[in-house]
């Protein structure tokens, strides 16, 4: 899961330019800064999603740059710098950055890097945020605005958990939004769904699935859940 926009401050044209392209082949949205003292002025400094930096820069400094970021924004920093003291790794963790890379590096790894820190860095939604289930386009939306795509069985049984606000809902309840007769004793296609369901809920965000099971009674999903007007 890539940030949707990176602010990428580096006076280095060519290595800007290709990693800029690379970056945006893979849907973000990338605005590159040759000093830093361009990105603090700029009108949207510290709404950017995430932020890679070098360290040798025109203007601020970059470990100073980083303190300025942590000082008006959590998103991920990760700093891609040829700086090679001793102290650098040490100096930019301190200063907030949340990973560094020496170059030479690949493009590729700076992709992996960015993708673990914004992971890690997109605030895990605690118990009482709010999941939507958008009919219309056939979505969950997760409290971190991932969208996940829901099938047939995916929208009845959804629409089962928000009628039970948190509650368990009954096994035979959710067989017969599935269509199924709860007295034929099978409770394979309900398992099969909730698994699928679990499925895609993991792989569009990496926010805990609230879906849980009472052993023998039913499931329940355990956060706010609204229906879309």
């Amino acid at each position: 899961m890539l940030p949707a926009t990176i602010a990428l401050v580096d006076d280095d044209p060519e290595f800007s330019q290709y990693l800029a392209q690379h970056l945006s082949s893979e849907g973000v949205s990338v605005q590159v800064f040759a000093d830093s003292n361009l990105l603090l002025v700029s009108p949207n400094a510290y709404q950017f999603d995430f932020y890679v930096l070098d360290l040798s820069l025109p203007g601020v400094d970059g470990v100073e740059l980083i303190r300025i970021l942590r000082l008006r924004t959590k998103a991920g920093i990760l700093v891609v710098s040829g700086r090679l003291s001793p102290d650098v790794f040490q100096s930019v963790v301190r200063a907030g950055a949340d990973m560094y890379l020496a170059k030479p590096v690949q493009f590729e790894q700076v992709s992996l890097a960015i993708e673990a820190v914004h992971r890690r860095s997109s605030s895990p939604a605690g118990p009482d945020a709010m999941w939507v289930l958008d009919r219309k386009s056939a979505d969950l939306v997760a409290p971190d605005g991932s969208r996940v795509g829901l099938s047939e069985a995916d929208l009845a049984l959804l629409s089962c958990f928000v009628k039970a606000q948190g509650a368990v809902v009954p096994r035979e309840t959710l067989l017969q939004g599935l269509g199924r007769n709860p007295d034929d004793g099978d409770n394979d296609p309900l398992n099969a769904t909730i698994f699928r369901l679990r499925r895609r809920i993991e792989r569009a965000t990496p926010l805990a699935v609230p879906l849980h099971s009472k052993s023998r009674v039913g499931y329940a999903f355990r956060a706010p859940l609204k229906e879309l007007s």
